[in-house]
Formats: structure tokens, sequence, C-alpha cells
């Protein structure tokens, strides 16, 4: 790897599998990001996200409201927030992911950290690849 980072937008998928499990590609997607090799672009509205799904399956995930406070701080502390102008909506299947796209779009961001790539086929039309964290590990890192 080159010493520009990539920057991405992590899925809320990608994440909630990471902090599920230690063993698989979202995981070491996860680590990647710790390490500051890829680089997280956040809106608001990403960071809700996240927030939304952690807690309601914060049982599962094994996760206190401390620890997913701290989680949030620290993503927002490290990845690069980006404003969004201008919305594309509607323009994927699943409306809940076009604020994914906007985000790309906003801040030039290339790659869209997914294991919904059927959702986010549309996003080729910006020049945004949608990968799995598979994919990613085997091509960017």
């Amino acid at each position: 790897m080159s010493g520009v980072r990539p920057r991405i937008i992590l899925d809320t998928n990608v994440l909630y599998a990471g902090l599920y499990s230690s063993s698989g590609a979202s995981y070491k997607i996860l680590e990647a990001v710790e390490k500051g090799k890829l680089k997280m672009v956040l809106s608001p509205t990403l960071v809700f996200e996240y927030e939304d799904v952690l807690r309601r399956d914060q049982a599962i995930l094994g996760l206190t409201d401390h620890q997913i406070d701290r989680l949030l701080d620290y993503f927002c502390w490290r990845g690069e927030r980006q404003a969004i102008h201008f919305l594309w909506r509607p323009r994927l299947p699943d409306p809940k992911d076009d604020h994914i796209l906007e985000l790309a779009v906003a801040s030039g961001v290339e790659t869209i950290i997914t294991h919904n790539l059927r959702d986010f086929e549309e996003t080729v039309q910006f020049g945004i690849r949608a990968m799995t964290p598979k994919k990613v590990l085997e091509e960017i890192l």
C-alpha cells in the first residue's frame, strides 16, 4: 500500500458483522481502520444509523451503552466528516441506502464496503464501486 490511505464508506452491515465476529473479513476491515490503513468517511446520518443498529442489537453484540458511545466517538474522531448538500434520491433499490450514495458522491469516495452488493449496483453510474470486505482486503489492502 502506498502512503495514501484509501477513503471508504463503511456500510452498517459490515460494522455489525465486524463487531459480531472477530474471525471474518469485516473484522479485518475494522482493524484496518484502527491501524490507519483505511480512512472512514462519515455523515451525521450514517453515524446515527450506526448508533441505531448497535443499540438495537447491543445484547447480541455484547456491548454496553458506554462501549457503544466510545466506539461512535472513536469513529467520529478518526473518520472524515462530510456534509451533504445535494440529494440524489431515489436512486438505489433500498431507499435506506440512498444516504450512503449521497455521502460517497459528496465526498468523492470511490469505494463503499458492503455485504449487499446488489443494493449498490447503481453506484457505478457515479464512478463508485461497492465491494465486499473480502474483496477490499484482496484488492486494496
